[in-house]
């Protein structure tokens, strides 16, 4: 007899059933036995306890716990064979309506048989599509499997094969399914496969497993697929997700050991004056949060090895200025800093905003520029030709101590003189590849500070920018004024529409400005290609057709010619030319406009102190963090803000709620959570932020985030005695398959 081992095909544990070995296979993925045992159950069901089911939606397809309080059978006239047939009618309770069955047989024997099994007063799993029929519910074309008893399955037809009540305990597995098959057919052969398997590796050694408290694997499995109770498969969980983070953090590790093992030249700012005089002219006092992180990245870039930070905060904490003082910090160093933004916009507000901020500090080598001071160049891929040159130049000699620019910088012929810092704003809209290929243009490894100014849970730092340490910033500085948001429900109230412009219109009339942002540009669907977004929804299910979604072109002609036709307003978006684009901006900053209507460019950087109010046009469309994002485009300048959530979105659907939660609070990080719980993980996780993985297993890092830690914990401790990992063979084994898919995706997108 061939042995069975986790690399075998599937094929050898199921048997003589092709098609529902097919639908494994070409449905679910599976191709080996090791493939199938790692297919987790998605949740499990009491079998002593009848199934909580509110009111059913008819057409939906249900599984549930019930308890059969009928089971009669009928005889009735088979018009296709013209022959006596029979039908066993079946009730089921449930701790909600009660759901009556048929099961069609072909004779007397099976019938008596099939009532047997499903005597009154026995339970089991049925399953079935959702149907009302002379006032009653039932479930249509129905399936099930009883507990108790040797003939344990049946379906609409004919009855199942045995043996599979024997596993069926306290809890029953409820697995991630495709096509014709069910939790049970699964189940049998997952049962069946743990029977036979043999040479299932053991990542952890008896001395780790003792040290972190997690089962052994086969037991592990066999707790996870058949659990008796609640203990064992909190165990079995346990053991899986404690595995995964500790791979996850191993990685990791292994990568801040790799970066910090890189030499880098110090810059320790000695014989340079610019920091002192730049800090000698600053008009505020830092906050004490500004003061002990630019203490700790100084710190840092004085090592001679390269600092590898992740700087985030609330939306105007002052992330911007401690990046920007690092950045003088290597100029008085003798370097060169970048600064790389992700949209043109951002690069040229942050161009604006850093040129201000050092005033003849930014002047070197021109009429006015003060002794110590440096030059910020700009370089973005929209430039003439002459621009482009004279800036590559400038930074290619040493003249710009300090460039900001957008994925521009990224293209092969920008050089440098000498690259001592890479500041990476927005991390999460640049993939690692990007942060790369800009540090590889440096002489020797540069220091590198990522910032995000989207507030995100200490476990996703730790996940998904692990590689990086991290510090973050709370305090927001004096002067930054509350801001009061309110969902405006035009579903239910639309004649708040009105009370909308009225409002922005008051703020005006108060000498500030405005913002208006919508989701799309203009309001043709085919061009903007949201005709799928309208009509499929989350879960992919057909909608009827919604309304247009606002579009900047189309709001910005009804409000000059309607609600604010005596206000200045103006449009900004993607399809301006940059020159246009920022001639808009540095009119709405000069005051020159009212009220700016415009798509999400204007999300993160833009700093408009007399901003005061913010009106979000079709916010549901919007996530969490955007919308945080947004608001705190407002309440710059010490004057209190008002942000307008105004929405379609009925009670009680998620998008409601998500509004509901941004207006509740400016906290960030509270909203950062929200976000992850309403969210796929899958999407948050994504490789571009992470990576190496475009997704987790077993772990959720709000859930798990204890097991995180002490994963993280764990990591250090195991490569601090043992850097090789070598008294843990199988473990090394999936932390290299895990860096080489890190390199794989890495080469397949550079």
């Amino acid at each position: 007899m061939v042995a069975i081992t986790p690399e075998s095909p599937v094929a050898a544990v199921f048997g003589k059933s092709v098609q529902k070995r097919r639908t494994v296979e070409e449905g679910l993925g599976i191709r080996t036995v090791g493939d199938l045992l790692w297919h987790f159950p998605r949740r499990y069901v009491k079998t002593t306890e009848l199934s909580e089911v509110a009111e059913p939606v008819e057409g939906q397809l249900l599984s549930v716990v019930g308890e059969i309080t009928a089971s009669v059978v009928k005889p009735f006239l088979n018009r296709r064979t013209n022959k006596m047939s029979q039908r066993l009618e079946v009730r089921v309770a449930t701790n909600g309506p009660q759901f009556t069955m048929t099961f069609f047989l072909p004779h007397q024997s099976l019938a008596e048989r099939e009532q047997r099994r499903m005597a009154v007063g026995s339970r089991g799993m049925f399953t079935g599509k959702a149907q009302v029929f002379n006032g009653s519910w039932q479930l249509a074309q129905p399936h099930s499997v009883v507990f108790g008893g040797g003939d344990s399955e049946s379906d609409g037809d004919v009855a199942g094969s045995e043996g599979l009540a024997s596993s069926l305990k306290g809890l029953m597995p409820v697995y991630p399914l495709s096509g014709k098959l069910y939790s049970w057919d699964l189940q049998k052969t997952v049962q069946f496969a743990l029977d036979v398997v043999s040479g299932v590796p053991e990542t952890f050694p008896d001395d780790l497993r003792e040290r972190f408290r997690v089962c052994d694997v086969m037991t592990a499995l066999r707790w996870i697929h058949g659990p008796d109770d609640h203990a064992q498969l909190g165990a079995a969980q346990r053991r899986f997700r404690f595995e995964e983070a500790l791979v996850l953090q191993l990685v990791m590790a292994r990568r801040r050991a790799l970066l910090r093992a890189q030499g880098a030249q110090a810059r320790t700012g000695e014989g340079g004056a610019l920091l002192a005089a730049f800090d000698a002219r600053l008009p505020f006092e830092l906050t004490a949060g500004q003061r002990e992180i630019g203490a700790v990245l100084e710190g840092e870039l004085a090592q001679p090895h390269p600092m590898n930070r992740l700087l985030q905060g609330e939306v105007g904490s002052g992330k911007t200025l401690v990046a920007l003082r690092a950045m003088l910090r290597v100029v008085d160093s003798g370097g060169q800093a970048v600064l790389l933004a992700p949209t043109e916009v951002l690069a040229q507000q942050h161009h604006r905003s850093v040129t201000a901020m050092l005033g003849d500090l930014a002047a070197s080598g021109m009429l006015g520029g003060a002794e110590e001071s440096t030059r910020v160049t700009l370089l973005t891929g929209s430039m003439g030709k002459a621009q482009r040159q004279a800036a590559m130049l400038e930074i290619a000699t040493g003249e710009a101590g300090i460039v900001i620019g957008t994925h521009a910088l990224l293209e092969g012929n920008v050089t440098f003189f000498d690259l001592g810092l890479v500041v990476v704003d927005e991390q999460h809209r640049f993939g690692v590849e990007q942060r790369a290929a800009l540090t590889d243009k440096a002489l020797s490894p540069p220091h590198v500070l990522v910032m995000t100014a989207t507030p995100i849970p200490r476990t996703v730092a730790m996940t998904v920018f692990g590689d990086l340490e991290t510090s973050v910033l709370r305090e927001l500085p004096a002067g930054r004024a509350p801001i009061t948001t309110h969902v405006a429900p035009l579903a239910e109230q639309p004649h708040w529409e009105g009370r909308v412009w009225q409002r922005v219109a008051e703020e005006v009339a108060r000498g500030h400005q405005a913002y208006v942002v919508c989701p799309r540009i203009s309001g043709d669907v085919q061009e903007t290609g949201e005709r799928d977004q309208l009509d499929v929804d989350e879960n992919g299910r057909t909608l009827a057709p919604r309304r247009p979604l606002s579009a900047v072109e189309d709001v910005t002609a009804h409000l000059t010619a309607g609600p604010l036709a005596d206000l200045r307003v103006e449009m900004l978006h993607g399809r301006l030319t940059p020159e246009a684009k920022d001639a808009v901006m540095r009119r709405f900053a000069a005051g020159e406009v009212d009220v700016l209507v415009s798509t999400t460019v204007i999300e993160v950087g833009v700093d408009v102190a007399n901003a005061t109010a913010m009106v979000i046009l079709d916010a549901d469309r919007f996530g969490v963090s955007q919308l945080h994002q947004l608001r705190g485009r407002v309440g710059r300048g010490g004057l209190p803000g008002i942000c307008l959530l105004v929405s379609h979105a009925e009670v009680g659907s998620d998008a409601r709620e998500r509004l509901t939660a941004v207006a509740a609070t400016t906290d960030g990080f509270e909203l950062s959570r929200v976000d992850l719980e309403q969210r796929r993980e899958g999407d948050v996780l994504g490789r571009n932020q992470s990576g190496f993985r475009s997704s987790l297993e077993n772990l959720r890092v709000l859930r798990d985030e204890k097991t995180i830690v002490e994963a993280r914990e764990a990591a250090e401790k195991l490569l601090g005695h043992d850097p090789e990992l070598s008294g843990a063979p199988e473990l090394a084994r999936l932390v290299r398959e895990t860096e080489m898919s890190s390199r794989t995706e890495f080469m397949e997108k550079a």
